[in-house]
């Protein structure tokens, strides 16, 4: 099993309310239509570290506190998309910029995008419609009236790489681009374990069997706010019958013959690359 990734809180110090008396640089996350706002010198790319928005003539819709990072404050902050771009600056999707930005500093983008996307959209009470406003003990919104909790929304999906004397199950679904073949995933559904995910996803998509399920790893992945968790299974019985609907295609592969797998930027492709090396 492969050695996990360190904590992004060996660097990160998560808050909701900034020191009143810092008056330095910050790092800003900027955004706009699931965007971040990047530097961009030589190649690289970084977070612009700035004292406030206004020095880029920013006029923020909304702004939450992240906490510290390396000691320096953060804030996560939502412009109009109208907003031109500063010189030395673009706006970039965030999953276009996994392996350009610094690990930990992708995961509080992440984070940035998915706490402001909750925001906008629990500005008023689900149960009474009154204005909420921001908790200021946690990250929530708080209804003034009857007193209901909105809370950052996380949704949790299971993928499974399926492995048989070698072979690994792999599977295309119609809306992949390039002949792309990934592995199974599916949401956690009401009373579900993750395990019992894992089971039924996969009857379900390529209606086999599978035993002994192992936990491999997470990863966030804020497109828009899911949580991936990745397990392996062993085959255990049936055949390869996809549901035409989510997959068109499923198949058995083997190390030195795998089809267009999906980019680095996915614990998928983490996942398949794990087999490679442990079955070539």
């Amino acid at each position: 099993m492969p050695k996990p990734r360190a904590s992004v809180y060996q660097r990160y110090l998560p808050s909701v309310n900034p020191d009143p008396e810092y008056s330095g640089s910050a790092y800003w996350f900027i955004t706009h239509s699931g965007k971040l706002l990047v530097t961009e010198t030589s190649g690289q790319a970084d977070i612009p570290q700035l004292e406030s928005p206004d020095q880029l003539a920013a006029a923020p819709i909304r702004t939450l506190y992240l906490g510290l990072f390396a000691g320096t404050p953060c804030f996560a902050a939502e412009v109009p998309s109208d907003m031109p771009e500063p010189a030395g600056m673009a706006f970039h999707p965030l999953r276009t910029l996994y392996d350009v930005l610094d690990e930990d500093v992708f995961h509080l983008a992440g984070r940035a995008l998915q706490l402001l996307a909750w925001d906008e959209t629990h500005q008023f009470c689900g149960k009474c419609g009154t204005a909420t406003v921001l908790s200021g003990a946690e990250h929530a919104r708080v209804c003034p009236a009857c007193g209901q909790v909105s809370y950052p929304r996380i949704a949790p999906a299971v993928i499974t790489a399926i492995l048989k004397d070698g072979q690994i199950l792999l599977a295309h679904a119609p809306h992949f681009q390039n002949n792309m073949y990934g592995l199974i995933a599916g949401f956690v559904e009401p009373g579900e374990t993750l395990e019992d995910c894992v089971q039924r996803e996969i009857s379900e998509e390529v209606g086999i069997k599978v035993k002994n399920i192992t936990y491999f790893g997470s990863q966030q992945w804020p497109f828009p706010h899911s949580l991936m968790v990745g397990f392996l299974a062993e085959y255990e019985s049936g055949e390869i019958t996809v549901d035409g609907l989510e997959l068109d295609h499923a198949a058995w592969f083997t190390p030195d013959n795998l089809p267009n797998i999906p980019p680095s930027v996915s614990i998928a492709r983490k996942i398949i690359d794990w087999y490679v090396e442990q079955y070539s």
